[in-house]
């Protein structure tokens, strides 16, 4: 059985195995981020990091509370009243799992759109539904851009696969998705949790020897610079908003 590290209405941390944590998400109605859980993710990341300590084998997995819903990105209409707001919530948790020292799965239970794809790629790796939900970031539909939005997807995907996320607004199926190399793995509902444990216990030891970070770095450095950048800047606004909503 696992063990309850947090047990709060809107997020769950619970501990398998001894080194594997999975946060479960479930801020209804479609785990959509504002500044407030935006900083309760961050909280869970680090409850991680510290429990763990350093020289650690571990691993984290994000996943949502069904098999509807990933996360479909961010509170928008919260910009109307703090303009900063991605800068104190969205910015930071996304430099977080970059930087994170330990191996991340983003277990993509359902729809993920928006906001969620740069989330779900800052993660090193990705398992999506097979059967259900859809994987789009519809910035150019928006009109929408913020400073090292195209970051990861020019980072971690192919040149063709990154034009089709950021500037076509490509809607992926599972199965897609990992033909384009955007995840990892596909499984049936039943069965995500499953092959995204396996994920987790087959790299965790990976990071035992304290540079699992830095050498992350050496690939993603660039998007980690870029969110840091970005994060609790108020000095000028990094973000443009968006035109639309979705």
């Amino acid at each position: 059985m696992p063990q309850s590290i947090i047990n709060e209405p809107t997020l769950a941390l619970d501990r398998y195995d001894g080194n594997i944590f999975v946060i479960t998400m479930r801020k209804a109605p479609e785990n959509r981020v504002n500044v407030a859980y935006a900083q309760k993710l961050i909280s869970a990341f680090n409850k991680v990091r510290q429990i763990l300590g350093t020289d650690s084998e571990g691993a984290v997995i994000t996943k949502g509370n069904d098999a509807k819903f990933w996360c479909t990105g961010l509170e928008l209409e919260e910009a109307n009243t703090n303009p900063f707001a991605n800068s104190e919530g969205f910015f930071p948790l996304l430099a977080t799992i970059v930087d994170f020292p330990f191996p991340t799965i983003a277990l993509i239970t359902g729809h993920t759109f928006g906001g969620a794809c740069p989330f779900a790629l800052s993660h090193d790796y990705r398992v999506m539904n097979s059967k259900r939900g859809f994987f789009s970031m519809p910035p150019v539909n928006l009109g929408l851009h913020f400073p090292g939005i195209g970051t990861l997807p020019r980072l971690k995907l192919h040149p063709q696969v990154a034009r089709k996320m950021l500037l076509e607004a490509h809607r992926w199926t599972g199965t897609e998705a990992l033909k384009d190399g955007v995840v990892d793995a596909i499984a049936e509902p039943e069965k995500m949790f499953d092959v995204a444990m396996e994920l987790a216990r087959k790299w965790a030891p990976k990071a035992k020897m304290g540079v699992y970070g830095t050498l992350r770095n050496e690939l993603v450095g660039e998007a980690a610079k870029s969110f840091r950048e970005i994060s609790y800047n108020y000095s000028r606004k990094a973000d443009h908003p968006a035109k639309a909503k979705i």
